[in-house]
């Protein structure tokens, strides 16, 4: 083994698959949990709540509490928490994330959204807690559902730093011979895209489940990631980076696989279910239902021309029909794509 211990916060399904990825590098690799059920299973070889059917190594182990890990054999750090609990969770635990930035250790995020009351990204969050070790905070995005992580389904994705460093250091320790992550200077493209493509998502949920196929599929695609460069020109983005793992790759993976939750949800809108209930019914966070308002008021805000991203705000926000909304994008007077 290259590394000795790595430490993922939060035990969800892809802070689990992150984990499983550093044991082919790391001796040991510490989840971080919060409920006894999340301890137990995982301490007994399978997450059955967020990963069920998927066998754990035993160099995975469970902890509870900051004291029953040694802080000063950490190497690596993975943030599995979703957006909504970024900001409180770096306010509770500041110090002992500090002890660990202190020692050059370095942070990779997994949080894919933009938070739809500050409308911030996920650095924007970070850096307001430790605005002076942003150079260690790293993203990662790109299409990698958590089964097929496990399952060793190869996977390649993009981690996003300002440091280049630091960015290569977590490419040596992230790399097996199924996982593959690539650097990019360009945060806020990577950002960007693996928060909009969960809306995408949930639109081609809705279609397919309205009974649209391919065509549509097609064209939702590739008019959402229109609409997504736009949303990147205002934040400075590059636009090749959305033709990357974490931009097309990633919308092309959670509008098209089977076990996107963000298109799942939709096909559950579909078939007229409401918003609250599904997500009520579900542990498993559904990103994109509040990436969707965010996304919205950005737009608003930006005076982004963002017709997908809004039409599908007011089916989730003011109950609109889709058939309804789709039927007025198909009404819209031609225009070119670089027009205001």
């Amino acid at each position: 083994m290259k590394y000795k211990t790595a430490l993922v916060l939060a035990g969800g399904a892809f802070g689990t698959s992150i984990a499983f990825v550093l044991t082919q590098n790391f001796e040991k690799v510490i989840i971080k949990v919060r409920s006894q059920e999340n301890f137990d299973e995982i301490n007994g070889g399978e997450n059955k709540t967020y990963l069920p059917g998927q066998k754990l190594p035993k160099e995975i182990e469970a902890v509870l509490s900051w004291e029953a890990i040694d802080l000063s054999l950490i190497e690596l750090v993975v943030s599995g928490l979703p957006m909504s609990a970024i900001d409180s969770f770096c306010s509770h635990n500041k110090d002992q994330l500090t002890v660990l930035f202190e020692k050059n250790v370095p942070l990779v995020s997994l949080a894919k959204g933009i938070d739809h009351e500050s409308l911030k990204l996920p650095d924007e969050l970070f850096n307001s807690h430790f605005d002076k070790y942003r150079n260690q905070i790293i993203y990662l995005s790109g299409p990698s559902f958590a089964k097929e992580i496990v399952d060793k389904q190869i996977t390649m994705v993009t981690i996003a730093g300002s440091d280049r460093e630091n960015l290569l250091k977590v490419c040596h320790m992230m790399s097996t011979d199924f996982f593959k992550p690539f650097p990019t200077l360009d945060i806020k493209g990577v950002l960007l895209g693996g928060a909009l493509k969960n809306v995408i998502a949930i639109a081609g949920g809705i279609m397919e489940g309205l009974g649209y196929n391919h065509n549509t599929r097609a064209a939702l695609i590739t008019r959402g990631i229109t609409e997504m460069l736009r949303f990147g020109v205002k934040f400075g983005a590059r636009p090749e980076t959305f033709y990357g793992p974490s931009g097309m790759g990633d919308l092309i993976l959670t509008t098209t696989g089977e076990l996107s939750r963000n298109k799942s949800f939709g096909m559950e809108l579909a078939k007229g279910r409401k918003a609250d209930e599904i997500i009520a019914s579900s542990k498993s966070v559904v990103e994109g239902y509040k990436t969707a308002k965010a996304a919205y008021l950005l737009a608003k805000k930006y005076n982004i021309r963002a017709r997908i991203f809004s039409g599908l705000y007011h089916v989730l926000y003011d109950g609109l029909d889709p058939k309804e909304v789709l039927a007025e994008l198909m009404k819209l007077p031609p225009r070119f794509d670089d027009e205001n």
